[in-house]
């Protein structure tokens, strides 16, 4: 509330005092219509806004001078034909609306004379430009700030999820189980917000000249970011086959749930890795990447150790979702290729040789 009522009236008497325009109507129009896309999206709605501005305004100018303004086939002509340029040209939804009202607005509101008409455009500008700086000074200090925090509450929610698991697994309770299912199936919400701070991460980096050095460091995480995906449907699946164990007449082994739960501590880890390393705290990063890898291949070993004949097919489930999810996060977080994670892990699962 406070960023877009700011930016509006600072493009308004930016227009006004410093280009002179008594309506500038498109400055703060513009800079509510960027600050109103999501972070990661402004700079490139900026440059959206401003050529649908030109381009509406270059159609209004065209056929007012052709049909006059103010009459019904004057605004049937100009949205017809400014659409019709919009679309055909590939343009957003944004830029097709900016530039149907930019042209409007000139043609029903805008008094006839062309002194006005360079305005527009410039208005537009004004209006992306205090936009993209009042999105800047928020992320000025620390532009990845919001992104660690992101990490840090997506792998949380995804460890909660597979204690709420290990939990019921303990109890054999289906109602714990339930919820814990009911929880999972909203954490690919979590995976969607992660990949929209790294979007608004990678815009403000971008943006400051200084720190554009830590780019490196933004495309290293968006690479894990698929295999976060994958481990969310993973673990989504192991608390269906969760409901399933709790539900049946089979017993649950006790040391299900610790296997679970282990891997909810690699989960934690990782997550605390991705979140250091993007920090630039090395050697943390390398102990969490550490304590994560031991995690998870303990998580996988006892769970291999209940692969015995004779198992349920939820058991099975449990146990090769384990399997699939340690994989996921060895392969985010850790330099080794995805050989080397397979063998690591399906030794782990066989056990030691006899």
């Amino acid at each position: 509330m406070v960023e877009a009522t700011l930016a509006a009236t600072v493009a308004w008497i930016l227009a006004t005092r410093l280009v002179g325009h008594p309506q500038p109507f498109f400055a703060p129009a513009a800079a509510l219509i960027v600050l109103g896309q999501a972070r990661g999206q402004r700079l490139r709605r900026a440059v959206e806004v401003v050529l649908g501005v030109a381009a509406g305004v270059l159609v209004a100018d065209l056929v007012v001078q052709a049909l006059g303004p103010h009459t019904s086939w004057t605004v049937f002509t100009v949205i017809l034909l400014t659409v019709a340029l919009a679309v055909a040209v590939g343009a957003s939804s944004v830029t097709v609306v900016q530039a149907a009202v930019s042209a409007l607005y000139l043609v029903v509101v805008a008094p006839p004379t062309e002194t006005l008409v360079p305005f527009r455009f410039v208005d537009a500008l004004i209006g992306g430009g205090v936009a993209i700086v009042a999105s800047l000074l928020i992320d000025a200090r620390r532009p990845l700030a919001p992104l660690v925090a992101e990490f840090r509450q997506t792998f949380e929610e995804l460890a909660g999820v597979l204690d709420e698991i290990a939990t019921a697994l303990d109890r054999t309770d289906d109602e714990a189980a339930l919820a814990a299912l009911e929880r999972a199936r909203h954490a690919d919400a979590g995976v969607e917000r992660l990949r929209g701070a790294v979007q608004a991460a990678g815009e403000a980096l971008w943006l400051h000249v200084r720190r554009r050095q830590h780019l490196g460091r933004l495309r290293s995480v968006q690479s894990s970011i698929r295999q976060i995906d994958y481990a969310v449907r993973n673990v989504r699946v192991l608390a269906r086959a969760a409901v399933t164990l709790t539900r049946g007449p089979a017993p649950v082994p006790p040391e299900l749930g610790a296997a679970v739960r282990t891997l909810a501590e690699a989960v934690r880890s990782a997550g605390a890795a991705l979140a250091a390393d993007l920090t630039g705290q090395d050697e943390i990063a390398d102990r969490h990447a550490e304590r994560a890898d031991v995690a998870a291949l303990e998580a996988v070993r006892a769970a291999g150790r209940l692969f015995t004949p004779g198992q349920t097919l939820p058991l099975a489930m449990i146990i090769g979702q384990v399997r699939a999810t340690a994989i996921d996060l060895l392969r985010g977080v850790g330099a080794d290729d995805d050989a080397s994670v397979l063998t690591r892990v399906d030794t782990a699962v066989a056990g030691p040789p006899h």
